[in-house]
């Protein structure tokens, strides 16, 4: 009989060095969040963070070589915390329950963003001039739209919602291919199109509540809320009625 095999070395203790710097760090980044939200992101200096920390600006460099890799970790940092939230808010949903899914999904993200407007307005907001975003925010940046392919895929196997005929081009299907990432998967591409315009409404309807668009319009943000995300699940036919 085959032995267990032997557990795995507990990970080496950090350096007291090691220690430091992640300490330096989050203090850098909790003031730059701070300046984030007094002054917006165009005006996010180094400088500023180093005086308030008491540290010279070439000391700084050190751990973020400029702004645009320091405004970097804002917007991860940003992206994964929403995307704890939202995920949070699912897991604690019952998996089969798909339309309870797919709202918690929604609160979820509509909950961090009300709670974080200035994070929320530095990935969703307008771009920061003379920034551009490198590849690695992609993945934090796809959570949610990965958790609603997930639920496009449950949603598919159990076949619980009625799709409609939407015709997909050849390049959008190469595409689609290339976000699922697993040949094994088959799930109705025209449901896939349409969770990611449901995907583009969920962050325009939060978009428009943090944003200010509905003041003077709509007082009542969560019933507003309520009714389009009622409208949004019965897009891709999940009803208060689904098994």
């Amino acid at each position: 009989m085959a032995s267990d095999p032997a557990p795995s070395a507990p990970p080496a203790p950090r350096t007291a060095r090691q220690r430091v710097r992640a300490e330096l760090t989050a203090e850098i980044t909790a003031i730059a969040r701070r300046h984030l939200a007094e002054k917006g992101p165009s005006e996010l200096s180094l400088r500023a963070v180093a005086r308030e920390m008491g540290m010279a600006s070439s000391a700084l460099y050190r751990y973020f070589p400029s702004r645009d890799a320091l405004l970097t970790r804002l917007i991860i940092d940003a992206y994964n915390d929403m995307g704890d939230a939202c995920d949070a808010a699912v897991d604690a949903v019952d998996e089969r329950d798909h339309l309870s899914q797919f709202q918690a999904l929604a609160h979820g993200v509509r909950g961090w963003a009300v709670a974080h407007p200035q994070e929320y307005a530095l990935i969703y907001g307008s771009p920061v001039p003379g920034y551009a975003a490198p590849t690695d925010t992609v993945d934090p940046a796809s959570r949610v739209i990965r958790r609603l392919i997930l639920l496009a895929i449950t949603m598919n196997e159990d076949a619980t919602a009625p799709i409609g005929p939407v015709a997909i081009p050849e390049m959008l299907e190469r595409q689609i291919a290339t976000l699922l990432d697993d040949e094994s998967v088959t799930i109705d591409r025209q449901r896939f199109v349409i969770i990611a315009s449901v995907w583009a409404q969920l962050f325009g309807m939060i978009s428009f509540e943090v944003f200010g668009r509905y003041d003077e319009m709509f007082d009542d943000a969560d019933a507003l809320f309520a009714v389009q995300l009622e409208l949004a699940a019965a897009t891709i036919g999940l009803t208060s009625s689904t098994d």
